[in-house]
């Protein structure tokens, strides 16, 4: 795979000056055009040790328009990185729309080098090779496009360069280039393997060599330039996609709940008491095990989402959460992937993120107010399930939470709210409107449930219309993911 980055290819420093004048006009134009279209770009930099990609970084810093463009280096993970998933950092440095960013380092970096130095075997490097491409494929769909270049050199030139970098003295790179080094042959073969399995259509990889300074960075040039120019291209010629039919079920599960399910006052101020004292400890145990939970609410309007949330702080350290409400997307949010926003507060270990509201917007709200294409929320499932799967693997405890209500009680609650000066803030022209759809969002809640209840990740579905029992059946049920989670 990579014998067509060893033939020795250069370029003339005449030549490169020629070429490059053009080439940056057009690079830039593009740059301004993709600004103007709203579209992010990825430019991922990954490669053999010693192919001087900082050079290229440089170089393309000097080409573009640097306000428009960001420069991420992942380096070592920082404490903070550590206690997170892993696409954490990568997620908080993904480009909004209409600018780019350059990987240096990237998703790439961590399952190569765990393969070449035998901390993961075969069937993990494939699950993250997996992973990368779902990923990949998520912020395409999305409209990112991600360039990907591959820099490549011969053993011998990497030689040469350890030599030359030795011989210069102390560098603080110069230990790990010669660990790589060492490991050359086995790191290509696993990195040809790599390269192989996520050179997909949507991202293909672009394999340059590196032997030449000038050749490597006009061939970065001119690649750059060319799939920007035909991401522009493709821009241009999308029209609005079709409609996808979606087929209502002749069931719907929250038929299924039983409302009528209440509580008396006496038995629910001691039960609550009793639960709230049993979550405080669950909570401090998570916390010395280093285990982050997440808990989220959706429901309908004034199904009692912020009552059970307060209940469930109540027995909490207020060191240890945080509430995150959830509402319409602000204009920064608006220019990344609707994702991009959640991963900002993920808690890091021992910390717990509660969200009034989540991710589950897109296949509800946005579905039902058409804020989303079809195409788009019906991929969320998908994605959803990938981000959740992320949370679970890296230890988190994910909790999800439906509150469900009559029509006729919400209409109750609503008239109180509006009758009650303390509560009238809860009430909203929206909330109105969106009554007006509770068939449209009664069949979307349906929906999501169905296709994103898993086992790490259930739904767990609440019978409201009396607010003790729904208050203690959240509290109750927290209380077991949690114990269940921190046993296994």
């Amino acid at each position: 795979m990579f014998e067509t980055a060893e033939l020795g290819a250069s370029v003339s420093k005449k030549e490169f000056e020629q070429r490059e004048n053009s080439m940056r006009m057009g690079l830039l134009e593009c740059q301004f055009q993709l600004r103007e279209a709203g579209i992010p770009v990825i430019i991922l930099l990954s490669g053999v040790e010693g192919s001087n990609r900082s050079d290229v970084v440089r170089r393309l810093n000097k080409w573009m328009d640097p306000r428009y463009l960001h420069t991420h280096a992942f380096w070592d993970e920082t404490d903070e990185e550590k206690q997170r998933p892993e696409y954490w950092r990568f997620w908080r440095c993904l480009p909004q729309r209409g600018e780019s960013a350059i990987m240096f380092g990237s998703w790439y970096t961590r399952p190569i080098v765990d393969e070449v130095f035998n901390n993961l075997d075969l069937n993990a490097f494939e699950l993250a090779l997996n992973r990368i491409n779902e990923f990949e494929k998520m912020l395409c769909d999305d409209g990112y496009v991600v360039i990907k270049f591959w820099y490549h050199i011969s053993q011998r030139t990497q030689q040469k360069r350890l030599a030359k970098k030795t011989r210069a003295g102390k560098s603080p790179t110069a230990a790990l280039f010669k660990k790589y080094a060492s490991q050359y042959e086995h790191f290509v073969t696993v990195s040809e393997r790599a390269l192989q399995a996520t050179d997909t259509l949507h991202s293909p990889w672009h394999i340059v060599e590196t032997t030449d300074k000038r050749y490597r960075d006009l061939k970065t040039g001119e690649i750059l330039t060319a799939r920007l120019e035909a991401a522009l291209a493709n821009h241009r010629r999308e029209t609005e996609a079709a409609q996808a039919s979606v087929v209502n079920a002749t069931e719907n599960i929250l038929d299924s709940l039983d409302l009528s399910q209440t509580i008396d006052e006496k038995n629910y101020e001691s039960e609550l008491a009793s639960y709230q004292k049993k979550l405080s400890k669950l909570v401090w145990k998570t916390h010395e095990q280093n285990r982050s939970i997440v808990i989220l609410f959706e429901g309908a309007d004034a199904a009692g989402k912020g009552g059970a949330i307060r209940r469930i702080t109540a027995a909490m350290d207020a060191r240890l959460y945080q509430v995150i409400p959830v509402a319409a997307p602000s204009d920064e949010e608006l220019k990344h992937h609707y994702l991009w926003r959640f991963w900002r507060h993920i808690p890091r270990g021992g910390y717990i993120s509660i969200y009034d509201r989540s991710w589950y917007g897109r296949v509800l709200v946005e579905r039902v107010e058409k804020f989303a294409q079809p195409e788009e929320w019906q991929r969320a499932y998908h994605e959803i399930h990938e981000f959740e799967q992320q949370l679970v693997d890296k230890g988190t405890i994910v909790c999800k939470y439906w509150l469900q209500i009559s029509k006729d009680e919400q209409l109750k609650r609503f008239k109180e709210r509006e009758a009650v000066p303390w509560k009238i803030h809860k009430i909203t022209e929206e909330d109105w409107r969106n009554r007006e759809k509770w068939d449209s969002y009664k069949q979307a809640a349906h929906d999501m449930i169905t296709h994103t209840s898993s086992d790490p990740a259930p739904w767990n579905l609440i019978p409201a219309e009396n607010k003790y029992f729904a208050r203690l059946e959240i509290l109750k049920t927290l209380c077991q993911h949690i114990e269940k989670s921190i046993e296994s």
